[in-house]
Order: structure tokens, then C-alpha cells, then sequence
């Protein structure tokens, strides 16, 4: 997009009073940013409805894109994309959103546009039974579709844990942040956030640099979340948090929540069960479930063809494939957990052996995670 555009829009933004919904108004009647400047003496001949007070937010406008070209600076200098509201490259779901920002900062690689999208959100105060759920529900999508990219808002607990489980599992992972791209908070995820950006995920953001991580930043960046997702899973919660304020804005948008449960008298469980107690969410405890209620194609389902499954029973296996199916034939059924250390093989790859080994029609997931062999 042409720099004096992007000036432009991010000026837009520093406007007072020029709100996310007032700023998509005006671009989807004019396309253009800098079309909206050249006209700011003589406004009402673009926009003919326009009010007095609209019209005195652009009295003066000399701060607001000194402050752009400045921002345009950080950009060109730390290779950050400028994504406008007009921009083919962003994220299209949010666009349809009523409230989606003027622009977004973004310092990564992966497509913002993919087919499936999703979030993963929970309490900052996450539990060993929600890291769990996170690292064994990600590894089981990963066998379905790798292509996911996850998205989340790098706070503490569940969030950290969902971009950590992505980049152990091979998948593209997104952070929304609540400030500039100038700082990363909390300053002891910045591993993982260089991490998420090498891995070929990234950093999103509507916030310009300078701007400070106060409360009100983390409410309005849960939007984005919400907004560009398909749908918004929730994997811990108290009765109050940020994680409901979010699912409740995916609602809003029209997308799909769903919630793992929790045991009834943990405290950090309440709010998921709730939401699933209120049918504002659905109940989901694998990856499956997701794809099901989804709608999704499921890439395993060719696995159920039996002819297709005869000619895979003499394909040769691997040394670690061999071991997984010897142990399963002894077993009624194991938990991915289980199976790697019974085997000795790493979590990650198990993983995907578990995924070829169902695509041979070997092995069958029973849900929850656990596996079975298949007999013929």
C-alpha cells in the first residue's frame, strides 16, 4: 500500500473522537485515507451528512500526522507491516466487524486469511489440568489440521500456554498485544514472542508505540481476538476475566464458542462451565469436536475405507511407527501421554506417527487424546 496512505489512515487514528467505527464509516465511502485529508476544509463534499462535530475533529490535524510519520519511521525501520482497513492482506473476518480497528501493526509472516483460524484463551492463572488441555488439544488439531493458525493474547496462563503447545507442535501462532510494538509485555514472554515470529507466526497489534499496557488496552484488543477467529475456545476460566469478556464479543460477532469443562468446585473451571451450563458455549474435549461441530472436513474420515485400509496393512513401518502399533496391540486403549513415555519417543512426534499411523488405518483416536489399534 502507498506510504502517504498508510500516514494517512494511522493519522486517522490519532484523531480524538475519530473512533474505530466512525474511521470504518468513512473509509468504506471513500476507499482512501489521504482522500479523506485533502478534503478536511471541505468536508461535507465527501461526506455530505457529516455533523459540526465531525466537522471540528479535522480543525486541526497537524499533531495527528506529525505523530503518523513518525510511527511510519518505527514501521520502515523494524520491518513492520502497516495492515489498512482497505488492505487485501487484512484480517477479512474482523473486517466484517462493526468496531475492527483503522489499522494494524504487524511484525510476522503468517497469513492472517487462512481457512481455519482459531483462538485459545483462558485464565491468567492456569492450572496443570489447562496446560494439559492446551498441549493435548493443539497436538490432536495438528493431526487434523496443521495449517490452523492459533491465536491468543500472550498474557500469563492459558495464553502463554497456547502459543508455547503451537510452537511445540509445528503450528503458526498469533499474538494480539495491548501496546506498540516497541515493548513486549509481560517482559519474561519475550522469548516466546521471538519464538512465535521466527517459527513464521507473528505479532498483531492496533496500538502505536508508546502506548502503555493499561487495563482498558487488554478489553478492547480482546475484539481482535474474537474478530479475526473462527471460532474462540475457552479452556479455563474464573466466573469473572478477560477470557469471558472475549468469548461474549465472539458471540456477538456470530462466532462459534466452545468450553472444555471442568471438575464442578474449581474455581478457575466455574467459568467455562457456565458458559456450557448457559448454552452459550459447546462442550468440547478434542479436536474432533471441534471439527465436528465446525463443519469441517475431517482428513481422516478416508481412514473408514476398507479397501483403502488393506493396501495400508503392508505398507513397511518406520522403527518408532512398529513400536507405537505393538504397543497398542497390547492394550486396550493409551493416552498420547502414555504412549511416548512407554516408547521413549518425543511428545511432538508421537504426534504426528499417530496421525500417518491413523492415515494407514492403523491406529484409531478414541478421543480425549487416547488411541487404540485397529483389528481386521
Amino acid at each position: 500500500m502507498d506510504k502517504q496512505e498508510i500516514i494517512a489512515a494511522i493519522a486517522l487514528t490519532k484523531l480524538k473522537g475519530i473512533g474505530p467505527a466512525i474511521a470504518k464509516t468513512m473509509l468504506e465511502e471513500t476507499n482512501s485515507a489521504s482522500e479523506i485529508f485533502m478534503h478536511k476544509k471541505d468536508l461535507r463534499s465527501v461526506f455530505p451528512d457529516a455533523t459540526d462535530y465531525l466537522l471540528s475533529l479535522f480543525a486541526n490535524t497537524d499533531d495527528a500526522m506529525r505523530s503518523a510519520e513518525q510511527e511510519m519511521e518505527f514501521l520502515e525501520k523494524k520491518n513492520v507491516r502497516a495492515l489498512v482497513l482497505t488492505d487485501d492482506d487484512y484480517p477479512q473476518r474482523l473486517k466484517a466487524c462493526d468496531d475492527a480497528p483503522t489499522v494494524l501493526f504487524y511484525c510476522g509472516k503468517a497469513d492472517l486469511n487462512r481457512s481455519h483460524i482459531i483462538n485459545i484463551i483462558g485464565t491468567r492463572k492456569s492450572t496443570e489440568y489447562g496446560k494439559d488441555v492446551c498441549n493435548n488439544f493443539i497436538a490432536d488439531l495438528k493431526r487434523y489440521y496443521p495449517d490452523t493458525l492459533i491465536v491468543s493474547g500472550l498474557a500469563y496462563g492459558t495464553d502463554v500456554n497456547a502459543h508455547r503447545a503451537a510452537l511445540e507442535n509445528g503450528m503458526d501462532t498469533v499474538g494480539v498485544l495491548a501496546h506498540g510494538l516497541d515493548i513486549i509485555y509481560p517482559y519474561a514472554h519475550r522469548k516466546t514472542a521471538a519464538d512465535m515470529i521466527h517459527a513464521g507466526g507473528g505479532l498483531l497489534t492496533e496500538y502505536t508505540i508508546k502506548t502503555t499496557p493499561e487495563k482498558m488496552n487488554f478489553v478492547r484488543r480482546n475484539r481482535i481476538v474474537a474478530g479475526m477467529s473462527d471460532a474462540c475456545i475457552v479452556v479455563e476460566s474464573a466466573e469473572r476475566g478477560g477470557s469471558l469478556i472475549t468469548a461474549n464479543m465472539a458471540l456477538d460477532y456470530g462466532r462459534e464458542v466452545f468450553a472444555f469443562p471442568g471438575r464442578v468446585y474449581d474455581s478457575s473451571s466455574i467459568g467455562c462451565n457456565n458458559l456450557i451450563k448457559n448454552h452459550q458455549a459447546t462442550l468440547i474435549t478434542c479436536a474432533e469436536d471441534l471439527i465436528n461441530n465446525m463443519g469441517w472436513e475431517n482428513p481422516l474420515e478416508k481412514c473408514k475405507n476398507p479397501k483403502a485400509i488393506q493396501q495400508e496393512l503392508f505398507v513397511e513401518l518406520s522403527r518408532e511407527e512398529q513400536a507405537i502399533v505393538n504397543l497398542l496391540k497390547n492394550t486396550e486403549d493409551k493416552h498420547i501421554n502414555d504412549i511416548a513415555a512407554e516408547t521413549g519417543i518425543s511428545y511432538s512426534n508421537v504426534s504426528t506417527l499417530l496421525f500417518e499411523l491413523e492415515m494407514k488405518g492403523l491406529v484409531a483416536a478414541i478421543g480425549g487424546s487416547r488411541y487404540r489399534a485397529k483389528s481386521f
